[in-house]
């Protein structure tokens, strides 16, 4: 007879001290007060409420959360996760930190910060919250994505898999041969070489998203691929278990098989379809009823409760129920809205820092042949999961390093290991040794791992030392290929009108690959799609249905001169930036266009909204961009495209130059615009009178002089060059201002020049609101003066 039946057909009683009372008096009305023990300097703890369950509750969650956000301050200054925190504050309050003082002191093998009766109510919360976890996770994880990944995460996903279960039952049967294992042993090392072969897709996507790189390829790939795994260790595991179950008693077990067979079918069959039916009654950008978000929790409790009943992994049923739910608004949305604050920042902290607490951090006494069986089977495991990963990315030519990262992440651990061996102990499957050690390994894992990733990828390496991409490098009349993001309705005319100026015509066509951008919401995964080709398209087209009818009207309307395909990137804020950049190295583009932050109002010019997220985004592309960049600030004036028009009804467009790298890729710009006969070009030249450039500044000045030869002497049409001299940063800001109140153009063309100095812009840069617009385009963007002129900033690409 194994242990584990031994203790099934056992009765055990525990005695505590009960009855436990959940409300308190007070503390001033108990007798009860913190006493110091006459024998020995420590305090003794009797805490005046330690018989009253609620206080003690409020207390010992509110000392997990102060010991955790303090570890946490600590510990991110390395780039560690919040869980690492969570799980050394759980070992600082577990048997081998602040629970044996407070036992030794009071001189009882009871502790009275953590009594029996509220371990288990503290067990209880936090298993419930890693299920809901184990739920919300499957809401947004979108199954979809297996199907869109690839080979090469389908094969590196199954052979991640399959290559450390062999090994680490070879290892077994090695070691059997030598020690003579008992049967205990054998399923304890069977069960440890099945949780080191898993690649849990929870683990992977919280690991990626606290590394920030969830929207990288590296990132797609390493999801993708531990989907694949999840999936099939899943289906596994549930025949697995099945088995066990037919094989101890066979009715019993058959009786399960049908139970979750039907149970399959329901969610698939009938849950699923009514979570679209959902979808289709709740209006465009709502939430859907409070109702159905009633039916939706009890139908996760239920499953919760039919995993247990059929002896499954409890996470099993409402992991399978949050993979029938619709990931993004509205139902996934929703759903991670009300829950996903509550279930991340205060039931999973509650259940990593309880889940260490039992660690006892001692060497062990019993049990030593198991625990180095356990060492040596875990080892083999890991490093063979380990090499497995790199065959398949090494394979298709990755780069090393990214081969290795993707290593390392399938190879991470995390919350579904803590809650699998809490579990395993909890049943007695693995003794109290072994699971001390395996939580040890997790908490190697997770300090480790993430720095080592941070190391090898770098996901700005690929825009490091990129080929020239900018206007000044395009070849005449050759197509002008623009990256143009959107992130508000409002976007869409200012950008369509910014590219009718750019002057497309049969002889020098402009491609437009326009980025709607969509805050990810409800789901775990980045989604990119390509409206025109269809490709990965994981989702319907509603969100960016308004900008695909505006394109395709603009695109019809310059038939021969526009080509204009769409995308939307749904996904987090912080990532936008690497969908933006990627976009602009597939499709090779020469200039990304970003809208301002800032929305003006037409009717009297004030600010109507600023979006902080916005401004990050261009701040950071303009950071990492592999070309050139421009922040268009909309003013809402509409260029005249009307054959008919006058030549004082023109669209009137002025370039400020002072000279540099980005006032030369803002001219070359310019002269483009110039070419449309129902636009006219006054170039502003703001020179420096001292006269005395040396050095670096004389070959910049020849530059500028070349740039500006065809204006000041081949000037035709509607374009006008004036000069005029500056000595200082007060002198140019009266001729700005100047421009800005006669209101005679309807737009400023400029360049950031950011931290270049020059006397002609001495000492503004102190002033300046907003640094991304440079000195020159802050002072237009100023709210302080009614014009309303928009403002096109250009940053020519900078090479790394």
């Amino acid at each position: 007879m194994s242990l584990y039946e031994a203790l099934a057909n056992t009765t055990v009683t525990i005695c505590t001290d009960l009855p436990f009372r959940i409300n308190s008096l007070g503390l001033w009305n108990r007798t009860e007060r913190w006493t110091v023990n006459a024998t020995t300097p420590l305090v003794n703890f009797s805490f005046p409420l330690q018989n009253y369950t609620m206080p003690i509750l409020e207390f010992e969650m509110t000392l997990m959360f102060v010991l955790t956000e303090l570890t946490h301050l600590f510990l991110k200054i390395f780039g560690l996760p919040a869980l690492a925190a969570q799980l050394v504050a759980g070992i600082l309050l577990g048997d081998a930190g602040l629970s044996r003082i407070v036992k030794s002191s009071s001189h009882h093998d009871m502790n009275p910060i953590f009594p029996f009766a509220n371990q288990e109510i503290l067990n209880i919360m936090s298993l419930f919250g890693y299920i809901f976890f184990s739920f919300l996770i499957g809401v947004k994880l979108n199954l979809g994505l297996i199907s869109k990944s690839g080979k090469k995460a389908l094969y590196t996903g199954a052979l991640s898999l399959s290559v450390p279960i062999v090994a680490g039952v070879g290892t077994i049967i090695l070691l059997h041969s030598k020690w003579f294992l008992n049967g205990q042993e054998i399923v304890q090392l069977a069960f440890l070489t099945a949780m080191h072969s898993l690649t849990p897709s929870p683990v992977v996507v919280c690991l990626l998203t606290d590394l920030k790189i969830l929207n990288s390829e590296l990132g797609r790939l390493a999801l993708s691929s531990a989907l694949v795994s999840d999936l099939c260790s899943i289906a596994i595991t549930s025949v697995a278990a099945m088995a066990a179950a037919v094989q101890q008693n066979m009715l019993k077990g058959i009786q399960d098989i049908v139970v979750m067979v039907a149970y399959t079918l329901f969610v698939w069959l009938v849950f699923r379809p009514f979570m679209f039916w959902i979808a289709k009654q709740t209006p465009q950008g709502k939430p859907i009823k409070d109702s159905y978000v009633v039916l939706i929790m009890l139908a996760f409790l239920g499953s919760a409760l039919l995993s247990n009943w059929c002896e499954l992994s409890f996470i099993i049923g409402p992991l399978m129920l949050g993979f029938a739910v619709p990931d993004g608004p509205p139902v996934g949305a929703t759903l991670v809205n009300k829950f996903d604050f509550m279930v991340n920042r205060v039931f999973m902290p509650v259940f990593a820092t309880t889940s260490m607490m039992r660690v006892t951090m001692s060497l062990p006494k019993a049990h030593k042949r198991t625990v180095l069986a356990a060492t040596i089977v875990t080892s083999v495991v890991y490093c063979s999961k380990f090499v497995a990963s790199l065959v398949i990315p090494l394979c298709c030519k990755m780069h090393m390093r990214d081969a290795l990262a993707l290593a390392l992440i399938l190879c991470s651990k995390g919350v579904v290991e803590l809650g699998t061996y809490t579990f395993a102990s909890d049943t007695w499957l693995i003794f109290s040794e072994v699971f001390d050690y395996m939580m040890l390994t997790i908490v190697l894992c997770v300090l480790i791992v993430p720095p080592l990733i941070r190391l090898l990828y770098d996901p700005k390496r690929k825009y490091v030392g990129y080929q020239k991409r900018n206007l000044m490098h395009c070849k005449p009349n050759s197509e002008l290929r623009i990256l143009a993001c959107i992130n508000r309705a409002d976007n869409t005319p200012a950008i369509i009108n910014f590219l009718d100026a750019s002057c497309p015509t049969r002889d020098s066509p402009i491609a437009v690959y326009v980025l709607h951008l969509v805050k990810l919401v409800g789901r775990a995964a980045p989604v990119l799609i390509s409206h025109n080709l269809q490709k990965r398209t994981l989702s319907n087209n509603s969100l960016s249905e308004n900008v695909i009818i505006s394109f395709s009207n603009f695109q019809r309307d310059n038939e021969g001169a526009v080509f204009a395909q769409v995308f939307t990137a749904i996904t987090q804020p912080h990532y936008m930036y690497d969908d933006i950049c990627t976009l602009a190295i597939d499709k090779a583009t020469s200039l990304i266009i970003l809208p301002f932050h800032r929305k003006w109002s037409r009717v009297n010019g004030s600010i109507e909204s600023e979006n902080q997220n916005t401004r990050t985004l261009n701040c950071r592309v303009l950071e990492t961009a592999p070309c050139s960049v421009g922040i268009l600030v909309n003013r809402g004036h509409v260029k005249c495209t009307n054959s008919s028009a006058s030549p004082n009804e023109a669209y009137r467009v002025a370039l400020i130059f002072l000279g540099g790298s980005d006032d030369r890729e803002a001219l070359t710009f310019a002269k483009r615009v110039a070419k449309d006969a129902y636009i006219s070009l006054t170039v502003i030249r703001l020179v420096d009178g001292s006269g005395d450039e040396d050095g670096n500044d004389k070959w910049e000045w020849v530059q500028d002089n070349e740039m500006l030869k065809e204006i000041k002497y081949n000037g035709a049409g509607y374009v006008s060059y004036v000069e005029q001299i500056v000595e200082d940063g007060i002198k140019t800001t009266r001729k700005i201002r100047s421009l800005m109140d006669e209101n005679e153009y309807d737009m400023f063309i400029v360049g950031r020049r950011y931290n270049v100095s020059s006397p002609q812009t001495l000492g503004l840069d102190q002033w300046s609101e907003f640094p991304e617009l440079g000195v020159i385009g802050d002072m237009l963007s100023s709210t302080d003066s009614r014009c309303k002129s928009s403002v096109l900033v250009i940053q020519q690409q900078q090479q790394r």
